[in-house]
């Protein structure tokens, strides 16, 4: 096998279209632009959203920015809120009636905030990576 024997597998590369060799080839003449217009013309063509002076789309939306749906539902709570509670297994009910989270909070995340000392069973949270293996070298329990 040498270089200049090296060829592309056939089908792998298909035979380009040579526009304007004929009505015979089936792009002859126009060259399969069809007749007059501004697509039809060398150079002529526009930007992507252009509407033909129309106001565009991307334009005449109104922008607004994101706003969170859960924001209002969510809190963060510390290592330390968990170890002041005394109950056995502490979730969000637990969280709500020691006035530690508002009454309308749906998702809690526990952050490694803090420390703790002794082991607590929790669930129903989301961790940090450090939130979960501080509570599992304390010698507690996360049940999901």
């Amino acid at each position: 096998m040498r270089l200049n024997t090296l060829k592309p597998n056939k089908g792998s590369r298909p035979v380009k279209q040579r526009k304007g060799k004929g009505h015979a080839s089936g792009l002859g003449k126009t060259s399969g632009r069809g007749h007059k217009g501004q697509k039809a013309r060398s150079g002529g063509y526009h930007k992507v959203g252009f509407e033909g002076g129309q106001m565009p789309l991307q334009r005449r939306v109104p922008k607004r920015g994101f706003r969170s749906r859960t924001k209002n539902y969510t809190h963060e709570i510390n290592l330390n809120h968990l170890s002041s509670l005394e109950a056995d297994i502490i979730d969000i009910e637990v969280l709500k009636n020691a006035n530690i989270v508002p009454r309308f909070i749906q998702y809690i995340k526990v952050i490694a905030t803090g420390d703790i000392k002794k082991p607590i069973t929790v669930q129903g949270f989301s961790y940090s990576a450090n939130a979960r293996k501080a509570i599992e070298e304390a010698g507690g329990e996360i049940r999901d």
